[in-house]
C-alpha cells in the first residue's frame, strides 16, 4: 500500500484538474452514503467531531474502480495549539478485488476538494467579470479558497481579508503575498468589504451569522463552506431571502449545513427554494446565474462524492 503525503498530494491535485474532475464526478454520479458524523465530548474543550465518509465507483474500467474511505476530526480547540482544526485520512481501495491501494493525507486532500468545490460552483454562479475577492476568516480553508477561486474567476484583480483577529488576516496576507500574482489586504470592516465584493467566500466555525444579507451588492456571489454543523452558521436570513441559494448537494447540505437548517427551521426558506445542486449545474439541468444583477449563494458542506474525485485524480497522478 502507497502512503501519499500532503506535500504529495498538493502536486497532484492542481486546481485546473481538480476541478475539472469534480463536474466530471458530478455528472457521472457515484454512490455515496450520507456520511456518519459522531460528536465527541472533550473535557475542558469545545465539542469534537469524528466524521465517517464513504464513496465508490464501480462501473468505470478496472483502473478506475475506486473505493474511498475518509476518516476525519475536527477539533476546534486546535487553534490554542497552532494545528488546523480539521485532520484526516483518506484509504483508497481497490474496487475490483478489495486491495488497499494508497493511504493519502486527508487534511491536504480535503482542503483543496473542498476549496475546488467551490470554486466549480462559482463556473456558474459569479458573475464572469467578478473583480472583488472578500475572504471571511483566517484558517487553513482560506488560502485555499482564494487560490481555488483565482483559477474559476481569473477576472479577479482584488483580494480582501477579514478575519476577528486582525493580526491573523495580516499574517495570511503577507503569506500569500509570495504564491498570488497580486497581494491581499487586510479588510477593517466586514460590512465595508462585503458590500463592495463580487464574491465572497466564508470558513470559519462561527456560530454567529458574520455576513448579513442587506450588505449584499447586486449580482454578487456568496460561497459558505465553514458552520457544518446546524448550530453553526456563518450569514443571515436575510442572505437566503435575497439570493438564489444553491448546495453541494441536497442531502448532507440540508441536514448539516447549519445556514440553511437554521433558514430552513426560521421559515426563511425551503426545500423548494433551493434553486439547485451540483449536479443540477454541471449536468445542465440549471443554467445556474441568470441575470448580471442576481445573487447567487452556495452553501458547501462536503460530501463523500469529492473526496472520491479527489482521491482518484490524486492516485492516478502520482502513479505518473
Amino acid at each position: 500500500m502507497r502512503m501519499i503525503d500532503a506535500d504529495a498530494v498538493r502536486r497532484c491535485l492542481p486546481w485546473p484538474a481538480l476541478i475539472d474532475a469534480l463536474s466530471a464526478r458530478f455528472a457521472a454520479g457515484c454512490e455515496a452514503p450520507v456520511r456518519h458524523h459522531h460528536p465527541m465530548t472533550l473535557p475542558g474543550e469545545p465539542e469534537a467531531t469524528l466524521l465517517l465518509m464513504p464513496a465508490w465507483a464501480l462501473d468505470g474500467p478496472p483502473e478506475s474502480r475506486i473505493i474511498m474511505v475518509k476518516v476525519a476530526t475536527v477539533h476546534p480547540g486546535n487553534g490554542t495549539r497552532g494545528l488546523p482544526a480539521v485532520a484526516a485520512s483518506v484509504l483508497a481501495i481497490d474496487g475490483g478485488t478489495g486491495r488497499p491501494l494508497a493511504l493519502l493525507d486527508g487534511g491536504e486532500l480535503t482542503a483543496r476538494r473542498t476549496a475546488a468545490t467551490s470554486a466549480l460552483a462559482a463556473r456558474f454562479l459569479a458573475r464572469r467579470d467578478a473583480r472583488v475577492l472578500v475572504a471571511v476568516g483566517a484558517g487553513r480553508m482560506i488560502a485555499n479558497l482564494i487560490e481555488a477561486h483565482l483559477c474559476a474567476s481569473p477576472s479577479i484583480e482584488t483580494i480582501r481579508i477579514w478575519a476577528r483577529d486582525p493580526a491573523k488576516a495580516a499574517d495570511l496576507c503577507e503569506d500569500l503575498a509570495g504564491r498570488l500574482p497580486f497581494a491581499p489586504q487586510v479588510a477593517p470592516d466586514l460590512q465595508t468589504a462585503v458590500r463592495g465584493a463580487d464574491i465572497i467566500t466564508c470558513a470559519t466555525l462561527s456560530r454567529e451569522p458574520l455576513v448579513h444579507g442587506a450588505w449584499l451588492a447586486e449580482g454578487s456571489h456568496l460561497d459558505l463552506v465553514g458552520a457544518f454543523t446546524p448550530e453553526m452558521r456563518e450569514s443571515d436570513d436575510e442572505a437566503m431571502r435575497r439570493a438564489t441559494v444553491f448546495v453541494d448537494t441536497r442531502a448532507g447540505a440540508c441536514h448539516e449545513g447549519g445556514d440553511i437548517v437554521q433558514a430552513m427551521s426560521s421559515g426563511a426558506l425551503t426545500t423548494q427554494d433551493i434553486g439547485g445542486d451540483l449536479f443540477d449545474l454541471v449536468r445542465g439541468d440549471h443554467p445556474g446565474r441568470t441575470s448580471a444583477g442576481e445573487i447567487t449563494l452556495f452553501k458547501s458542506v462536503g460530501a463523500a462524492i469529492e473526496d472520491l474525485a479527489a482521491t482518484d485524480l490524486a492516485f492516478s497522478l502520482c502513479k505518473a
